[in-house]
């Protein structure tokens, strides 16, 4: 089988498995009595976030560092500019207070963290638990948060991840979706396994380097979910929700996803001279630019989302240009 074809056939089991296990987690919160802004909010993010983790710790595990933070840097640059930008440039997006007040900031603060942890070259087990923590104490901000937003907002997560159709907590039932979440889990990490061996054979036959692959093929399959997930969400009007789980699965993706890769790793992880010299400085822009584009009109205008999506087609150009 040729990589490509391993790469593929790895993705379509990625993506397989965090869809398996996004709908097991989602029943089994809304078994619980979490609420539905609350799992759109986090399960949801970091269900989504389910491949780039699943790719991160196996690319660690086999010394692929560069492969595994470049798939984080290109995975946010993708949800920003790309998937933001189509979904803006379909339909305007209103941006929740708590995006402009949380989330963007949080995010910010996020890249710029692990752009000063990366500075030595490398990333450790302990700056893995200090990312996992910081993630903790985001996730209970993201809660309290949720108690404050306005009945529009909790109204579209209620339609798009209520539980009317979940019966309540009832142990077989929850037994059943357990050992799901359980499978999905161990498919993601086989689909894992072979795209990550595709990709290093791609890069390999290209000569390229595995920097290059984890920020463009790699993210861009592994944001297949968030792309999936916010397409639907501005089709069906519900643009809280899209805001929220790319911002969210953003931020996740740094502080759980990265955190966890690390922490896992069995050793310390190279961040590769490019991406910590030019990919993470231009994660960090775009999260920066952020800010004031959600701030201004409390909304991306369509022209803003062709903008962004304009910006991430000359990032791609440029890649291809210049590091292949």
């Amino acid at each position: 089988m040729t990589p490509f074809l391993v790469f593929l056939a790895g993705l379509v089991i990625v993506l397989l498995g965090a869809e398996i296990l996004l709908r097991s987690g989602t029943r089994i919160a809304t078994m619980l009595g979490i609420r539905p802004i609350v799992i759109g909010l986090t399960v949801v993010s970091l269900g989504t976030s389910t491949p780039e983790l699943a790719v991160g710790i196996t690319a660690a595990a086999e010394g692929r560092g560069p492969l595994a933070v470049g798939n984080i840097a290109g995975t946010n640059l993708v949800n920003i500019l790309l998937i933001l930008g189509l979904s803006a440039a379909i339909r305007p997006l209103p941006i929740r207070f708590q995006s402009v007040t949380l989330d963007v900031p949080v995010m910010i603060a996020s890249v710029a963290a692990l752009i000063l942890m990366s500075l030595d070259g490398v990333l450790t087990r302990a700056e893995g638990a200090l990312l996992v923590l910081a993630a903790v104490f985001y996730t209970f901000a993201l809660v309290r948060g949720a108690r404050r937003e306005s009945p529009g907002t909790q109204r579209e997560f209620a339609e798009e991840f209520g539980g009317d159709q979940v019966p309540p907590l009832q142990w077989p039932g929850f037994a059943w979706q357990c050992a799901t979440l359980a499978a999905g889990i161990a498919i993601t990490v086989v689909g894992a396994d072979l795209l990550v061996d595709g990709a290093v054979d791609i890069a390999k036959s290209y000569g390229v380097t595995d920097a290059v692959i984890g920020l463009t093929i790699v993210a861009i399959g592994t944001s297949a979910p968030e792309l999936a997930t916010t397409m639907l969400a501005t089709y069906r009007n519900d643009r809280d929700v899209a805001i929220g789980n790319l911002i969210g699965s953003s931020t996740y993706n740094i502080l759980v996803i990265l955190g966890l890769t690390l922490i896992a790793s069995p050793g310390e992880v190279d961040v590769g001279r490019d991406v910590l010299w030019i990919d993470l400085p231009l994660a960090a822009a775009v999260a920066v630019a952020c800010y004031p584009v959600f701030k201004s009109d409390r909304r991306v205008s369509r022209t803003e989302g062709i903008v962004f999506v304009t910006a991430y087609v000359a990032y791609l150009a440029s890649i291809l240009a210049l590091r292949t």
